[in-house]
């Protein structure tokens, strides 16, 4: 028996290296890996940054440009209000009327009791 023993102690140290051969590729293959979804995420995380700036530019502008719009516009009828004050009075008068009987008939279209009309 002992010299069963000894017979397969080289082959266990043979097995024994083979696999730690084997870890040891299989811990390289791994940091490739690694290495490899690193480099791919931080490619993907500097495409996101890009497109986010890109669209934070346009976004921008546009704005600025609406702004600016916005402002001659109110410009241009803030003046032809102080010229005509008269008009102005009385269409922000009818405005405020037409919004009163819109208001009237919401209210009455939303009323389902026929006994609390006001006619």
């Amino acid at each position: 028996m002992a010299d069963t023993n000894k017979s397969d102690t080289p082959a266990i140290d043979d097995i024994q290296k083979t696999l730690e051969k084997q870890i040891a590729e299989l811990r390289k293959e791994i940091t490739k890996i690694n290495k490899s979804i690193s480099a791919r995420g931080a490619e993907m995380l500097d495409d996101a940054s890009e497109q986010a700036s890109d669209f934070y530019e346009t976004a921008s502008a546009r704005a600025s440009r609406t702004a600016q719009q916005l402002r001659s516009q109110a410009q241009a009828v803030s003046e032809v209000a102080r010229e005509n004050p008269g008009t102005t009075t009385a269409v922000i008068g009818v405005i405020g009327l037409l919004g009163f009987l819109a208001g009237i008939a919401v209210g009455q279209s939303m009323n389902n009791d026929t006994s609390r009309r006001w006619y």
